[in-house]
């Protein structure tokens, strides 16, 4: 892999990876259009698994204190009810959140990893579940608060983050929607979704990388360590942007370039200007 595709590679996963148009869809566009034919699957996984450790690291700097906060709750909450304030309950309620993603991604792991990594599935997706967003987004009574989470709720939202296992939907795009249906502000739901990613991301991210880390030969290590940068250089960025946008604006600009973006990918399909990749 030359020094160009990884630091394009890096961008796409780092501005993509927040917003709700889904960043494994992107990056395996962006693998199929600049034509990555000179790795392995078990290298291109690893390059991936990697630069999604750099994006996840700018999550955990940016909501440091956040999160160093309800851990802290959380563990004084183990010892003592009358510790339980409203970080304990979010401590818990990302756990519990947590758990679909684990059990579908147990359940469904070669299904994931197989037929659902199809180009022709990703561009349905990006237009389908976006539809979903924009109507969501439409119908929703933005009212809510984080306070008003619970754990039914909580893992309502897991259920969303959980459908984001099918390239094309996203991660924030599927907790973000459910959070938008349930009555959630635009803002309360993005921030949820970001940390409730946290303990799914890290998790899958290390044990992919752990698992793949030695299809990384010395030719690609530099390459793999400048995209990792990029990606959590520019994922930091578009965090802030991105919440501070949602204080005003909604999702008709995501909406619009989730399904221009999958109605150009099913005209490159079909007209053979693209075609699956195997080594996704």
């Amino acid at each position: 892999m030359d020094f160009f595709s990884a630091i394009l590679l890096g961008l796409v996963q780092g501005l993509t990876e927040f917003l709700p148009i889904s960043s494994s869809a992107h990056v395996q566009i962006a693998q199929a259009l600049i034509s990555i034919d000179s790795l392995t699957r078990p290298q291109l996984t690893a390059f991936i698994a990697t630069i999604q450790l750099g994006t996840e690291l700018a999550v955990l700097l940016y909501f440091a204190k956040d999160i160093r906060r309800i851990a802290t709750a959380w563990l004084k909450s183990l010892k003592s009810a009358e510790n339980r304030n409203q970080d304990s309950k979010m401590g818990w309620l990302i756990i519990w959140g947590s758990l679909p993603v684990v059990v579908i991604g147990l359940l469904f792991k070669d299904l994931i990893e197989n037929q659902f990594r199809s180009l022709w599935v990703i561009a349905f997706t990006l237009i389908g579940f976006g539809l979903v967003l924009g109507i969501s987004d439409i119908i929703g009574s933005k009212q809510k608060t984080l306070k008003s989470l619970n754990t039914k709720h909580g893992l309502l939202f897991g259920i969303g983050q959980a459908l984001a296992v099918i390239p094309g939907v996203s991660r924030s795009g599927g907790t973000i929607t459910v959070g938008l249906l349930l009555g959630y502000t635009r803002e309360a739901a993005a921030r949820y979704s970001f940390l409730l990613a946290i303990p799914a991301v890290l998790a899958s991210g290390f044990y992919q990388f752990v698992n793949s880390v030695g299809e990384l030969q010395n030719s690609m290590l530099l390459a793999t360590v400048v995209a990792t940068v990029v990606a959590f250089a520019s994922g930091l960025t578009v965090i802030a942007f991105f919440l501070k946008y949602l204080s005003k604006g909604s999702f008709l600009p995501f909406v619009v370039w989730r399904v221009a973006v999958g109605l150009a990918l099913l005209w490159l399909l079909s007209n053979g200007i693209i075609t699956e990749n195997p080594v996704i």
